[in-house]
């Protein structure tokens, strides 16, 4: 039995298909990169109106991926969802608040680090779990100091 070596037909088509899937990554990173830019500015309006209303702010808190404990992190700002998992910082940075669970991060807290924003708050979730950035940071302003 004799093996046979790929044609070039089917090579020139795997190097195709290779192609179109580098060109589709490349496009989702811009497309999620300028998404991010836009909620960005967003933020940045939210964190100079919250000043300008002096919205209070205070030391921010993670939950364990398990939904156990609370461990205090390394940021202060505002929550931006009740059950308290999302964050921003007076930085302007924001921040997903769920963390390893951990015996030591119970202790010394727990650092969380900034993520890219997005336009659309839990996209991709739950029905009903959804919600534009804008939205969200726009009640979060007009709730001022009664939000909990």
């Amino acid at each position: 039995m004799t093996k046979t070596r790929p044609s070039s037909e089917g090579a020139d088509w795997q190097s195709r298909r290779r192609d179109d899937a580098d060109r589709k990554a490349a496009a989702l990173d811009l497309y999620r990169a300028a998404e991010s830019r836009q909620a960005r500015e967003m933020i940045r309006e939210f964190v100079a109106a919250a000043r300008a209303a002096d919205l209070p702010t205070e030391h921010l808190k993670a939950c364990g991926y398990d939904g156990n404990g609370r461990y205090r992190t390394n940021v202060v700002g505002w929550y931006l969802r009740r059950d308290r998992s999302i964050g921003i910082g007076e930085n302007g940075e924001f921040y997903l608040l769920t963390v390893q669970p951990s015996w030591w991060g119970r202790i010394a807290g727990a650092e969380v680090s900034p993520h890219d924003p997005p336009l659309i708050l839990g996209a991709g979730g739950r029905d009903g779990e959804s919600m534009p950035l804008q939205d969200i940071l726009r009640k979060r302003l007009e709730a001022g100091i009664d939000w909990s």
